[in-house]
């Protein structure tokens, strides 16, 4: 099909090319009547606006960059397919890129989204976080974290959208003791992510609140994957007394785990309560179901793309926005035998 151009339009409604450029954007310098009938005609001439043209002329290019730690994660999928939802809502393209959870690799993907013009950036699992503060000065780019893994230290301005971390893992060690643990592991993610920090300050906050002492022995960490997960379930099941219950920093630590467990011929829950964190699709298909915290993930990819609607259309938004998470019992958590 051809391209019907601007000076198609002019030609054939007999006017000059900015006054059909003038009536295409609405502008009050033509007259109601004219601006009528070259609508009407680059209508009936199938006109499409160039999306190149339009972003020349407004400085607009309707598009988000996304920085993400690992497209293969499925938490990851989850919240940029929310992110993508709400940015189709308003008219939005989304441009994805992977940092591979490393701090200097996401600053260069930051700039370069920066020099495609995209419109905002969305960052997710920064590693960086609190160099936005000076980049959102530099590079004058709106720019939201999701799940920001280092907190601004400085408390100054900068938008996120996190889930709390200490409030839901605290809900777990809750849980774990209620049904009578005593010697509760954490699985943690030794990759320096404030996350992993949070969840482990939750887990000492309930023990401290149970009156139960906290052994350094029983916290060791994997790097947030199975394999990691299954070496430091390994490590637990070294202890001359190990633990009867493990809080995993993710689902994926817990797979691990899991399978570390089966290999030893461990049952869980019968011989070993085992908690995972995300509620991934996949939890809902272990053996046994595994028991963990869901977080509203596409849900927090919608909402850090409307704070980001909000900074563009320039209306008031919220600067922090923590979501809770919620604890889903299934079949791997029970009261220890002894």
């Amino acid at each position: 099909m051809q391209h019907v151009s601007i000076k198609d339009i002019a030609r054939a409604a007999k006017v000059s090319h900015p006054t059909v450029s003038r009536a295409l954007s609405n502008s009050p310098l033509v007259k109601g009547e004219t601006a009528k009938r070259i609508r009407q005609i680059a209508a009936s001439l199938g006109y499409r606006p160039s999306a190149i043209a339009r972003s020349l002329a407004t400085k607009k290019t309707k598009t988000i960059g996304v920085v993400v730690t690992s497209i293969a994660d499925p938490f990851i999928a989850d919240v940029v397919s929310g992110v993508e939802e709400a940015a189709n809502d308003h008219g939005y393209s989304v441009f994805l890129a992977n940092s591979n959870a490393n701090p200097d690799r996401e600053v260069r993907v930051v700039h370069s989204f920066h020099e495609r013009r995209v419109d905002g950036i969305l960052v997710t699992a920064s590693r960086v976080g609190a160099l936005y503060v000076p980049l959102l000065s530099q590079l004058k780019v709106p720019i939201v974290l999701i799940n920001n893994q280092h907190p601004d230290e400085t408390d100054e301005f900068i938008y996120s959208v996190t889930i709390d971390n200490i409030k839901a893992s605290a809900e777990v060690m809750r849980h774990l003791i209620d049904l009578g643990h005593k010697r509760i592991a954490y699985i943690g993610d030794g990759g320096g992510f404030q996350s992993d920090i949070e969840r482990l300050a939750g887990y000492r906050q309930a023990l401290a609140f149970a009156e139960y002492p906290f052994l350094p022995e029983l916290v060791v960490h994997g790097d947030g994957k199975p394999e990691g997960g299954g070496q430091a379930m390994e490590r637990l099941l070294a202890l001359p007394n190990p633990p009867t219950a493990v809080f995993c920093y993710n689902d994926m630590s817990a797979l691990g785990a899991l399978r570390a467990l089966h290999s030893h011929g461990i049952k869980v829950p019968e011989d070993l309560s085992l908690v995972g964190f995300d509620d991934l699709a996949i939890a809902s298909y272990t053996s046994p179901l595994l028991t963990t915290v869901s977080q509203p993930k596409q849900q927090m990819g919608r909402m850090a793309m409307d704070i980001m609607i909000k900074l563009l259309s320039r209306t008031d938004s919220k600067t922090n926005i923590k979501v809770e998470g919620k604890l889903i019992v299934r079949e791997s958590t029970a009261p220890p035998k002894f």
